[in-house]
């Protein structure tokens, strides 16, 4: 996993910078041609922190937030491997998840839409990818919400992942989204990716990784590079 030049990025699958139905980003793309700086030998072997301190209850965001209560919202399972072009494992890779609760809300100051914050929900929870790439998530489907960008504009339902790899300069971050959205055919950052790549930032639902009783199931590769990359955000 890096994001130095040598990099076997799929550039053409990405969004453009310059999208202008995803209005923010008329004025933080650029104008000029980027200019490609090389990585030093700091950034690349600079320590990240973080995968030490995983703890038990990280990747269960049904739990790690929880002031003696339970969430409110449809329980779910995000599961899925970490893979390189050729399709092999990612190992000791830290996927960071953060989302909405279920009303479409977020733990954050800044975020003032009128939906009830859950005292038994932070919406943020990490994982160390095993021998297989593999990581797992417990937690509550994220709601929609308003963001301002149009007129009655509205977030599909998204959890945001960042992969960090051994340096911080290899983080990568992008958005899962669930299949069958309606939303998704007015979402502009959705839109902005071109057709047969976006397709890739939508989970699948799987009875298999559903538990029963319990928790619906969802499955979310992510490949890092090559043809078939996710797409990651610039």
């Amino acid at each position: 996993m890096t994001a130095d030049n040598s990099s076997k990025r799929d550039w053409e699958t990405h969004p453009p910078y310059n999208f202008p139905a995803y209005t923010s980003s008329v004025a933080r793309s650029p104008r000029q041609p980027l200019i490609p700086i090389k990585h030093r030998l700091l950034e690349r072997s600079a320590p990240v922190y973080g995968h030490e301190s995983v703890g038990p209850l990280d990747n269960d965001l049904t739990k790690n937030g929880s002031k003696g209560g339970e969430p409110l919202g449809e329980r779910i399972i995000v599961t899925g491997r970490v893979l390189d072009e050729d399709g092999r494992p990612v190992r000791n890779t830290l996927v960071e998840v953060w989302q909405a609760n279920a009303a479409g809300r977020y733990v954050h100051k800044v975020d003032q839409h009128a939906a009830p914050l859950d005292p038994n929900f932070l919406g943020a929870g990490r994982v160390v990818t095993d021998e297989e790439g593999r990581y797992k998530f417990y937690t509550i489907k994220p709601g929609a919400y308003p963001w301002g960008n149009h007129a009655n504009a509205w977030r599909p339902n998204h959890i945001h992942f960042s992969l960090i790899g051994n340096t911080i300069a290899s983080r990568l971050v992008t958005q899962m989204y669930f299949p069958g959205d309606p939303l998704l055919n007015f979402d502009p950052i959705y839109q902005s990716a071109p057709v047969g790549a976006r397709e890739r930032m939508i989970s699948d639902f799987s009875l298999d990784v559903t538990e029963e009783g319990f928790a619906l199931g969802y499955i979310f590769n992510i490949v890092l590079r090559g043809r078939n990359e996710t797409l990651f955000e610039a």
